[in-house]
């Protein structure tokens, strides 16, 4: 599990990051759908490389999928979660 240096996680911020990361490997599973996150978040190949242990970056990944409803319950669905935990977990990195 990737966790960021100096700053403790609660069992639940691990819990969204992991969620987040499956969420991420889903968008990156499709080239449109990559491209289109890539495009939007301004996130480059490298930085999100980078930046798989970096809340910021998850939420952004997240967010990405609640701006767009069609892609947020296809990933909910294919995940195995409700929408609203995809939601969940962008706050809960937020803290």
């Amino acid at each position: 599990m990737l966790t960021i240096p100096g700053k403790p996680q609660s069992p639940g911020q691990q819990d969204a990051q992991t969620l987040a990361l499956n969420a991420l490997g889903w968008v990156l599973a499709e080239e449109d759908r990559a491209s289109r996150l890539l495009s939007l978040t301004g996130l480059t190949p490298e930085r999100l490389r980078e930046g798989l242990g970096d809340p910021a970056v998850l939420v952004a990944v997240l967010e990405f999928l609640a701006n767009h409803e069609p892609d947020m319950l296809a990933a909910a669905d294919a995940l195995g979660v409700e929408p609203a935990a995809l939601a969940d977990a962008a706050a809960r990195l937020n803290r």
